[in-house]
């Protein structure tokens, strides 16, 4: 007796039933953003589950950045499609890294690869709008009294306007995301160093230079300088990811 064309059954809880749908018509795109989904009750009654079961999912999906749960009944409440990218990649990408499902090399390479291209991008596209504003950030950064955390800030915040001045949403997303997520591990490097100052000064002199090249619109020299910078940063903190 042959067993080769046996699988095993799988067993699906109801409320990823309930979000399966929902994701297939936002594949195929029956939804979209701003759509708003049926009242709880008839949505219940239409995927014949029970209104606790439709709340998990909906939870689920609203915990993803999926759906916005707007409180109250008629044309106000209800569950809507977000327009704008949320929350929930970061949350989920944060709480892997503190997990250790990704480790040190792997965030390194990510950073490399995603900010080398962004600076590339940057030395094309970025405005004088877009070099002002890098440029107080890096005043900010100036300051003497400044500490740690802010310092800190501001170094994500640069970096992600970086991306932002490329005019691609996805990357200066992913850019923010990515940033938020190692926000922690980030403060912790800078605690574990004997002078973190004499480090801010080398981190100033080196986001001077890739603000350089932005200006002079040298794109293999930004390419350059944010990955030495990236990789000094990471050798010289001992970051753990």
């Amino acid at each position: 007796m042959t067993t080769e064309a046996w699988e095993p059954v799988q067993r699906v809880r109801t409320y990823e039933q309930v979000m399966a749908q929902i994701e297939d018509r936002i594949l195929d795109g029956r939804l979209k953003a701003g759509d708003k989904l049926p009242s709880e009750r008839d949505l219940s009654a239409l995927l014949g589950v029970s209104r606790p079961s439709l709340r998990e999912s909906l939870r689920v999906l609203e915990a993803l950045g999926i759906v916005d749960i707007r409180p109250g009944g008629g044309a106000e409440g209800g569950a809507v499609l977000v327009g704008e990218p949320g929350s929930g990649f970061v949350n989920l990408l944060k709480l892997q890294l503190a997990l250790g499902q990704f480790d040190q090399t792997e965030v390194l390479e990510t950073r490399i690869a995603l900010e080398t291209w962004c600076c590339e991008e940057a030395a094309q596209r970025a405005t004088e709008q877009d070099h002002r504003e890098l440029g107080l950030i890096l005043d900010r950064m100036d300051d003497p009294d400044i500490g740690t955390a802010e310092f800190n800030r501001l170094d994500a915040a640069f970096h992600v306007r970086i991306a932002e001045s490329t005019g691609n949403s996805l990357s200066a997303h992913l850019m923010g995301s990515l940033r938020t997520a190692i926000n922690r591990q980030m403060i912790e490097a800078y605690a574990r160093l004997e002078n973190w100052k004499e480090t801010a000064t080398v981190v100033r002199r080196e986001h001077r230079d890739i603000l350089d090249a932005l200006h002079r619109r040298e794109p293999a020299e930004a390419r350059r300088a944010v990955g030495d910078h990236i990789r000094s940063f990471y050798n010289i903190g001992n970051v753990e990811a």
